[in-house]
């Protein structure tokens, strides 16, 4: 595996990690809850964005429209439709239909950037989804749960699809922390709907503790990871990835003494391994020249030359 699948399969299991630990903040304000992951989160990227010398990335209006898109869909919508779909029916149901992201992204990622989905990696992609299903468990649902769980796999789609005309004009780094950024006060505003003036109170040290986890490794960590594959693998191939969420929830599980992994885990992971192996052998996505990617940045007529953006420099392992 190189760096950028590496990378994906990473951040996958990172974000798979936070079904563990949100047990910890089962009892704090879901919403009010986010909204200080994101914050916090925010901060550490900016803060690593201006330690690596990135400096200010002037947007059109079209591109901060995606931002935000990117920002209400995959972050705000999402953890609405989640907590939404785990009340109406319980997380099964959720759990399940999340589990057909790499199926989804491998039809619907390569249309989106104007190619074809590779027959071997939608058949990885149902190998996947099968594997995702198994691993997470059948559950009896409704169709409140249903329709809720399948505006979460809209939700994640939009988190990587809008992504990919973003990152060559402002890397994985500001992407992350924008994009968090824009998440607080729309999370905020839904929680004052939902919760009144119970949305945000004190923490306790566990709560505390396992905020500070979601923001620093699975938002940072994995938000970074992701955005920074997504583009070199295509997302039909990185949407493979996703099938190591469930992976990485019954691995922190089980290294936390709250579950043991049974024979339908392991089948159900054996199976995750096999479908992301397969789509990995398919042809890699082609990817444009740098000087394509960096094109649109040296037309705004000021006469000087274009700005090394982060893409530039995250040509690159780092």
């Amino acid at each position: 595996m190189n760096t950028y699948t590496t990378g994906a399969a990473g951040a996958m299991f990172l974000v798979g990690t936070l079904a563990a630990v949100s047990g910890a903040i089962e009892d704090y304000p879901i919403y009010g809850g986010q909204a200080i992951r994101y914050a916090l989160a925010a901060m550490v990227l900016l803060a690593a964005a201006r330690a690596r010398g990135l400096g200010p990335v002037r947007l059109r209006p079209r591109q901060w429209g995606l931002l935000a898109a990117l920002s209400l869909t995959g972050l705000v919508l999402f953890n609405v439709c989640v907590v939404e779909a785990a009340r109406a029916s319980g997380p099964a149901l959720p759990g399940i239909v999340l589990g057909t992201v790499p199926l989804a992204l491998a039809l619907v990622g390569p249309m989106a950037t104007g190619g074809r989905p590779s027959p071997r990696v939608v058949a990885a992609g149902l190998v996947v989804v099968a594997g995702a299903s198994v691993a997470t468990g059948a559950g009896s649902g409704n169709l409140p749960g249903l329709l809720w769980s399948l505006g979460a796999l809209a939700c994640e789609l939009c988190f990587s699809l809008l992504a990919l005309p973003l990152l060559p004009l402002i890397g994985p780094v500001r992407l992350s922390a924008w994009s968090a950024l824009l998440a607080v006060p729309l999370l905020l505003a839904a929680g004052l709907a939902l919760d009144g003036r119970n949305v945000l109170r004190t923490p306790t040290p566990a709560e505390a503790a396992a905020l500070a986890y979601l923001a620093l490794v699975v938002t940072c960590v994995a938000f970074f990871l992701w955005y920074r594959s997504l583009p070199r693998l295509g997302p039909g191939r990185a949407g493979l990835f996703a099938g190591m969420v469930p992976i990485g929830a019954i691995t922190t599980a089980a290294l936390l003494g709250t579950a043991v992994p049974t024979p339908a885990d392991l089948a159900g992971t054996a199976l995750v391994v096999s479908g992301i192996a397969l789509g990995l052998r398919s042809p890699r996505p082609r990817r444009p020249a740098p000087e394509a990617a960096n094109r649109p940045a040296s037309r705004r007529g000021n006469g000087h030359a274009p700005r090394r953006t982060e893409a530039t420099r995250s040509s690159r392992p780092v």
